[in-house]
């Protein structure tokens, strides 16, 4: 079940930790994608607050935001990309998308195959697709304080065992977000050593978000034009036919 986009703006924008993990999942999308100038980029679910650095130099930035959830204009300094849109109909041509990005999108969602099969269709040829979703080994995951309490929970192997079922190729992976997902102060003040330790010691790599990067799997054609025309032997190469003679 979709969250309601007014709590989703009203927890990345106005709360504390929603901007503190506003921030840490945005540095790790950047990792993933330093730059995208002249590209594409789409970002589904409630992606917007990690596709501003791309705004200056992509071709095209588009926030596409699904109708169960509700949409709100992005950004409101600039003229708006966002737009509401069916969670299987996508208002984009196909394969003209360079770099996708989910959050919210597929953990929350009832139909995940064909929200699978949209992002597939989309994206375009060598394009890249990044999944965020709550991880089910973290702490985020058992909260109802924050979006990643929501929805369907992921391993990394369940969430790439699905991509692979979709004809997408998983490349790379990450955990983040340490800290744990409460407001008090006390964890507010040391959230920044949680996420420092988060990638050092084992005890804490259960981050909260889990990340997968994946690229679109294209099949070799399948069309028997070519096979059937070369199953059937050249008229030169057929043996004539003995002749008797008078």
């Amino acid at each position: 079940m979709h969250l309601d986009v007014q709590d989703l703006r009203n927890f990345y924008y106005r709360s504390p930790l929603g901007r503190a993990a506003q921030k840490i999942v945005r540095e790790e999308v950047l990792r993933f994608w330093p730059e995208a100038k002249g590209q594409t980029v789409a970002g589904y679910g409630f992606a917007v607050p990690f596709l501003r650095p791309y705004l200056k130099d992509a071709r095209r930035v588009i926030g596409l935001m699904p109708a169960p959830q509700g949409v709100i204009g992005w950004p409101m300094d600039l003229p708006n990309v966002s737009v509401l849109c069916e969670e299987t109909f996508w208002p984009l041509d196909t394969g003209h998308v360079d770099k996708l990005l989910l959050v919210h999108g597929l953990e929350t969602s009832e139909q995940p195959s064909q929200v699978l099969d949209e992002c597939w269709r989309v994206l375009g040829p060598g394009g890249s697709v990044l999944f965020v979703v709550p991880n089910r080994a973290g702490f985020w995951s058992r909260s109802d304080k924050t979006p990643f309490g929501f929805g369907r929970p992921y391993s990394q192997s369940q969430l790439e065992n699905q991509l692979k079922a979709h004809n997408f190729l998983p490349e790379r992976h990450v955990t983040t977000l340490y800290q744990p997902p409460s407001e008090k102060r006390f964890w507010r003040k040391t959230a920044g050593m949680w996420e420092r330790l988060g990638g050092r010691m084992a005890f804490v790599r259960a981050g909260g978000v889990l990340m997968v990067q994946a690229t679109k799997r294209v099949h070799a054609s399948t069309g028997t034009g070519l096979r059937e025309t070369v199953r059937k032997p050249l008229e030169v190469l057929k043996p004539k036919p003995e002749v008797k003679p008078v």
